[in-house]
């Protein structure tokens, strides 16, 4: 259910739903910008955030865009085709994985060019860093909750420049004023006389003009597409079956791979006797790698009963007898230190002694996998001097450069196919699991398909870290916070993942949503000391910094105000001064979700607020705890304030999905060790929120002016700090370490 406020309460009109296949491929001829190439049609080139130069020429096979960039040309990040028969195509510079960008972003497009929907078809977009470099990310991925915003400008005035230019054409050839003339459903319209010409018959023309250097952009009450609840473009065949995930890819002549993992990180390969594996039916191949074995069959059924008739010895390393305790202890042994200053407003130390009262709390989180829907798996074909290959990646230029580095083909010779990826949250940032498949296919004559099982994806994720916080705050005498000393203790993805970016000690994504607290305190002092799980790889999950930043930030405001005796909302309320767009969707949800009303025994409410991703939220959890510890979520209230929305409908399934996501993790979602070891293997150990038990969910929608906030993840960043004041509402108990349901059941009393 999503509602939208603005003061009032405006209704929502449906759209009729419209339908495109958005894996279909497009023939796209040689051409240049608003120039006609060999196949006839007008190629838009534009130019996304730091990005300018001139324009490139570009080409389009059957499966892939592939974009060609003259020597000493600097080539725009997307392109835009209108056809001669109308259709225009967006070479699309994100993945959807789940997110709704391949309905939102072509809404933008189409918005201003003034074409149906129906109309633009999507190919995904080449690995190439200059072409498609997204500067919020600082790199050619999808993820951070960007996509939108990385868009709302530039796809909007690719638009309105091929808009512009169509309509000056037109103009042209009839001998009128462009002023007299409007753009209308992939035609231009001249009214005085009746004429009407396609957007297809205008290419040529078009194609010889000067393009406009400025153009207007409409208002937002202009807009006829933008704004509007419009059904996904990618639904249809995702439903009926039809659209290619990267597992789905089926090559002529492919044998399938089956991947076993040292199961100690950093452990290493001792023995292997194959022989039995090599018996089963249908196992062509046996792969020995230092840390890995693969074994190779004509389907995956052979090669999944030949991994599992190996007989592997393993070398553990030096971690083989590590527990899950040992890496809290080292973390808790790290924050006796001064860790880098990311943030410091005032004299912590000072207003800490000045302070009419102090309270610390320390806060504990575990390891969380991503377990997608889609098992990680990759395709490739090895050749002499080149290779193919296809999966589907949140990162295809890093994709391409593990690759590169598996198999020593040049970076130039490997074609990358992109596809749908059946959930990423963030484990798809990595290319680990292409790098892996490259080195098994670099031995296997022809294509393969390698393949993770369920098992391997949970015990060899690149796990969201564990963490540990240390926070003191110093109160004035009516309980309000007037120091804040945080330190925030953990590994540091950016060091690995982007290490131009780690400057100072400071990973800025680990202390986000902590140096920008919504809350009125005057003197804050922020600190990061990284210390890193041994040799347990570490990368984001759904809701990045904020997941973990929210719960400890947010369950603290909640304890401090029962502390001062206040009602969690009213005291949320009165040190909110700084942020009006943060007050406004706690006191809408506050409203919506009835808070404060009576709830049967052993029910609860808790709240939440949250600033992340450019986007504000207050979600309000409704739960009821039983006599064993079990939590039932009842209903969850969401206020979201993500600025002006371009597709309403994929904002209210991202934070219906994102709650869901963020429900299983916070209630039970941890990845433990023993004896260097994985402990989890499956669903059936690794819990998720089964359909039966997801609560009833109630979007609320600010309308707003601003710019596109992200809305991919704040929906799971924001729901545990909820959930967890929620059972304290029920129980009496505060849990200040995460899953929230095993400390129910192993802490009775407190957690």
């Amino acid at each position: 259910m999503s509602q939208t406020h603005n003061n009032t309460s405006p209704a929502a009109h449906p759209a009729d739903p419209e339908s495109v296949n958005p894996s279909r491929r497009t023939f796209l001829k040689a051409g240049v910008l608003l120039t006609t190439g060999a196949g006839g049609g007008m190629l838009l080139g534009f130019s996304l955030p730091a990005a300018g130069g001139p324009p490139i020429r570009a080409g389009v096979t059957d499966e892939l865009v592939n974009v060609v960039s003259p020597q000493g040309v600097y080539a725009p990040n997307a392109f835009v085709q209108i056809g001669t028969d109308g259709q225009v195509t967006l070479i699309m510079p994100k993945v959807e994985m789940g997110q709704g960008v391949y309905t939102a972003i072509p809404m933008l497009l189409a918005e201003e060019l003034e074409v149906p929907l129906s109309r633009v078809v999507i190919a995904h977009a080449p690995p190439d860093e200059k072409l498609f470099f997204d500067p919020l990310l600082g790199g050619q991925l999808t993820g951070g909750s960007t996509s939108i915003r990385y868009a709302w400008d530039p796809m909007r005035q690719a638009g309105a420049v091929a808009r512009t230019v169509l309509v000056s054409a037109a103009a042209s050839r009839w001998q009128v004023d462009p002023s007299t003339c409007k753009a209308s459903d992939g035609a231009v319209l001249h009214a005085a006389t009746g004429r009407r010409l396609t957007y297809g018959e205008l290419v040529t023309d078009a194609a010889k003009l000067p393009v406009p250097k400025e153009v207007a952009l409409k208002r937002p009450d202009q807009f006829q597409i933008v704004g509007k609840p419009l059904k996904r473009l990618d639904g249809v065949p995702k439903g009926n079956g039809t659209a290619t995930f990267g597992i789905d890819v089926m090559i002529p002549d492919m044998k399938f791979a089956i991947i076993v993992n040292c199961p100690v990180f950093g452990g290493k390969v001792a023995s292997v006797d194959d022989s039995v594996a090599k018996q089963v039916p249908g196992v062509t191949q046996v792969v020995v790698l230092d840390d890995t074995v693969a074994v190779i069959g004509e389907h995956t059924w052979a090669a999944k009963r030949g991994a599992s008739a190996l007989k592997i010895r393993w070398n553990d390393g030096p971690n083989g007898k590590m527990v899950t305790r040992d890496l809290f202890d080292d973390m808790k042994r790290a924050a006796k230190k001064t860790g880098a200053v990311a943030k410091s407003v005032g004299d912590i130390r000072g207003a800490l002694d000045k302070a009419a009262s102090t309270f610390a709390a320390a806060y504990e989180q575990p390891f969380l996998a991503h377990a997608p829907m889609e098992p990680v798996n990759c395709t490739l074909h090895v050749k002499a001097d080149s290779c193919e290959v296809w999966t589907g990646t949140q990162v295809p230029t890093r994709a391409v450069d593990e690759v590169a580095k598996a198999t020593g083909v040049a970076r130039d010779k490997i074609v990358l196919y992109n596809h749908l990826l059946g959930g990423g949250f963030g484990r798809r940032l990595e290319a680990d699991m292409v790098y892996q498949a490259a080195r098994v296919a670099k031995r296997v004559n022809g294509p393969v398909k390698v393949i993770w099982t369920r098992e391997e994806d949970v015990q060899h994720d690149i796990y969201r870290p564990c963490y540990y916080d240390e926070v003191t705050v110093g109160l004035d005498s009516k309980g309000k916070p007037v120091a804040w000393y945080h330190k925030v203790v953990g590994s540091s993805i950016l060091a690995r993942f982007a290490p131009s970016v780690f400057k100072n000690g400071i990973d800025i994504d680990a202390v986000e949503v902590i140096t920008d607290l919504p809350y009125a305190i005057a003197t804050q002092q922020i600190e990061y000391i990284r210390e890193e799980p041994r040799n347990v790889p570490t990368g984001w999950w759904r809701g990045v910094g904020p997941t973990r930043a929210t719960f400890v930030v947010e369950s603290l405001i909640d304890e401090l105000a029962i502390r001062a005796n206040s009602d969690p909302v009213q005291y949320r309320q009165s040190i909110l001064g700084p942020t009006p767009r943060a007050r406004n969707v706690l006191d809408i949800a506050a409203k919506m979700a009835n808070w404060g009303s009576a709830l049967p025994k052993g029910s609860g409410r808790g709240v939440s607020v949250m600033h992340a991703f450019g986007s504000f939220l207050c979600m309000i959890a409704e739960v009821s705890v039983d006599k064993s510890g079990d939590v039932a979520v009842k209903r969850v209230v969401c206020a979201v304030d993500a600025g002006m929305l371009v597709n309403p409908e994929t904002v209210e399934a991202q934070m219906q999905g994102g709650i869901i996501f963020g429900i299983t993790g916070a209630l039970w979602g941890e990845i433990t060790f023993a004896n260097g070891r994985v402990q989890q293997t499956n669903f059936a150990d690794y819990r998720m929120l089964r359909i039966n038990e997801t609560p009833k969910i109630e979007v609320h929608l600010v309308k707003s002016a601003e710019a596109p906030g992200g809305i991919g993840e704040p929906g799971t960043s924001a729901i545990g700090a909820a959930l967890a004041n929620a059972v304290y509402a029920a129980t009496g108990k505060r849990l200040r370490k995460l899953p929230l349901v095993k400390q129910l059941k192993t802490n009775p009393k407190t957690a």
